[in-house]
Formats: C-alpha cells, sequence, structure tokens
C-alpha cells in the first residue's frame, strides 16, 4: 500500500491543523492506521491508531487529548486533527499502514512525512 501524507504546514501557537493520508494500491480497510511523529535528533513517537473497524488508541500523556485520528475508508484516507497546537509539536508527521492479518506489532507500511511548524 502506499500512502501520501499531507496538510501540514505554518502554524501559529494555539491554532488547529488537519493532517490527511490518502492510501492506494490495496484494500484500505485492511489496514490499521497510525500517526507518529519525529523531530531531529529523536526517535520516532507514536501519536495515534486506528484499527479497520474505526477503534481509536491515542498516546495521551504528551497530546492530552488535543490531538484525534479518524479514518474514512470510502475515501481511503485516514485524519490526524491536532488543535491547541504548541511550538513543541513542531515535527515531521507520518501516516503509516499495518495489514490486519498481523494482528498487531510494528507498521509495514509509512507515508514520505508532512511537515508542521508550530511558531511561538
Amino acid at each position: 500500500v502506499q500512502l501520501q501524507a499531507s496538510g501540514g504546514g505554518l502554524v501559529q501557537a494555539g491554532g488547529s491543523l488537519r493532517l490527511s493520508c490518502v492510501a492506494s494500491g490495496r484494500t484500505f480497510s485492511n489496514y490499521d492506521m497510525a500517526w507518529f511523529r519525529q523531530t531531529p535528533g529523536k526517535e520516532r513517537e507514536f501519536l495515534a491508531a486506528i484499527t479497520w473497524v474505526g477503534v481509536s488508541t491515542h498516546f495521551e500523556d504528551s497530546e492530552k487529548g488535543r490531538f484525534t485520528i479518524s479514518r474514512d475508508n470510502a475515501k481511503n484516507t485516514v485524519y490526524l486533527q491536532m488543535m491547541n497546537l504548541k511550538p513543541e509539536d513542531t515535527a515531521v508527521y507520518y501516516c503509516a499502514a499495518r495489514w490486519v492479518g498481523r494482528g498487531g506489532g510494528s507498521y509495514d507500511y509509512w507515508g514520505q512525512g508532512t511537515l508542521v511548524t508550530v511558531s511561538s
């Protein structure tokens, strides 16, 4: 499956962005999806995941409910809604896919990333 992320950009602190990731090449509903982010010199950080049937998991400690993942299987798209953005949210954001037949584990497919820059 190929993944194309978009929606990043420059936003002021306190603002919102919605990232999108469009999948192609395979049946989208056969994949669990997730969002990660990475800043230079740091490991890639898990943000949120959503199963093929729409059950979502969020890494609450850092985002404290500011980020929400959702998907539209009819549009082959997964979204990450981000609110009340902070300068420390500046990063490259990646979407990822995992075939449901694996039953869990690491993600197999990655998008190219979209840069989010939050100014103070």
